[in-house]
């Protein structure tokens, strides 16, 4: 991380040596605060005193004092669910909102998909918590090994340059699942036939349609190269079972085969799946829907 020697500059410190997911993504979040700091990885207390944030370690948890640590005897507090806080949960809690741009319910989101896992497994309470290799376990390989001589101060940044491309894309998701939703909801309200909703522009629709909509059998959505296509609403979120499948006359086929069948002169594809087809335009990707709805 870049030095400035500036004496209005602000000073973050953490402690030194071994460093872990929670304090990599505490100064990660912080970098999206300030666009400029000076970080110190310290355990020193005099260097701590004098520093504008302390992070992970100190041994206090004061917000409004820019102290962030869950080390010391109770804790920092926990979330409804139990879930500990550590010093990237503090940190969040204070400037979460602020980075998703006062938008509630993405921070609320990251928090949930993110903040919270880390933290939990940093405070090893595990539960909930999928197995496998964690996040947590690959910011924790960007420590040098025993049979390394790598600086610590370096890899620590090193780390947090990757964390901050996480949380970054993490926000983005939150984003664009919580805009996603308002969009699929209002074409479900919108929709001329309940069975079939039209999505302008394609937007991740299945957990909005099964939490809205009992009747919707298929969605219908622009393709990336401007073609539409019509796809199949499954019984529930992670099936590969349909509410109500395409035509079997159409399985696997294409173009000439598949317009023959249908007899729609721009018809493009159908999946030998039965859950997805498509056509050049969005009439008829419609009359697709309206035969598919017709066949027992």
């Amino acid at each position: 991380m870049t030095q400035n020697t500036q004496m209005t500059e602000l000073t973050i410190a953490t402690h030194n040596g071994n460093f872990h997911a929670d304090d990599v993504f505490a100064v990660a979040a912080l970098k999206n605060v300030y666009p400029s700091f000076n970080l110190i990885r310290t355990r020193d207390l005099s260097l701590m005193a004098k520093a504008d944030i302390v992070l992970d370690v100190g041994g206090i948890y004061d917000a409004d004092a820019g102290r962030f640590d869950h080390h010391q005897r109770g804790g920092a507090g926990e979330r409804e669910n139990g879930t500990p806080y550590s010093s990237f949960g503090l940190i969040w809690q204070k400037y979460g909102l602020q980075i998703c741009d006062d938008n509630q319910d993405v921070a609320n989101s990251v928090d949930k998909g993110l903040v919270s896992t880390i933290d939990a497994i940093d405070c090893g309470y595990v539960k909930g918590v999928s197995e496998g290799i964690s996040l947590s376990q690959t910011i924790s390989m960007f420590n040098p090994t025993w049979q390394e001589e790598g600086d610590f101060d370096n890899c620590f940044n090193e780390a947090v340059e990757f964390a901050s491309r996480v949380l970054t894309r993490f926000i983005a998701s939150a984003s664009g699942g919580i805009n996603a939703r308002s969009i699929v909801a209002k074409a479900v309200e919108n929709a001329q036939d309940p069975r079939v909703i039209v999505l302008e522009q394609y937007t991740p629709w299945k957990r909005t349609v099964h939490a809205l909509s009992e009747d919707a059998l298929y969605v219908i959505y622009p393709s990336n190269s401007g073609q539409w296509r019509i796809q199949t609403v499954p019984v529930e979120l992670g099936s590969f079972e349909d509410r109500k499948s395409l035509p079997k006359a159409w399985a696997g086929l294409s173009d000439k085969a598949l317009q023959d069948v249908t007899g729609i002169d721009d018809a493009m594809f159908c999946h030998n799946g039965l859950f997805i087809a498509g056509a050049e335009s969005l009439g008829s990707t419609m009359k697709m829907a309206a035969m598919a709805l017709e066949e027992s």
